[in-house]
């Protein structure tokens, strides 16, 4: 799922490293992720796993990092982490 969840900030978080230097846990907002790249990334994360954030994880917090993202996406879909 991390894999997935890296391509996807690569693709929609518009950050000005590399992917491959980030850590699982670094937080994505102090390697520049904006609000608007949030929402581009919870649109993509939310059309490849097929679920729906709701509103309580709509936060900052929610997407501030790799482990953050597969975290909430566990708790909403618990089926698709195996993936």
């Amino acid at each position: 799922m991390k894999t997935v969840i890296r391509k996807l900030i690569e693709q929609h978080g518009r950050l000005p490293v590399a992917m491959s230097t980030l850590a699982d846990g670094q937080d994505l907002y102090a390697a520049g992720l904006t609000s608007f790249a949030a929402v581009q990334l919870m649109l993509g994360l939310e059309e490849a796993f097929d679920v729906e954030f709701p509103e309580r994880m709509l936060n900052r917090k929610s997407f501030s990092s790799i482990d953050a993202i597969a975290a909430c996406i566990a708790e909403i879909a618990p089926q698709k982490a195996v993936a």
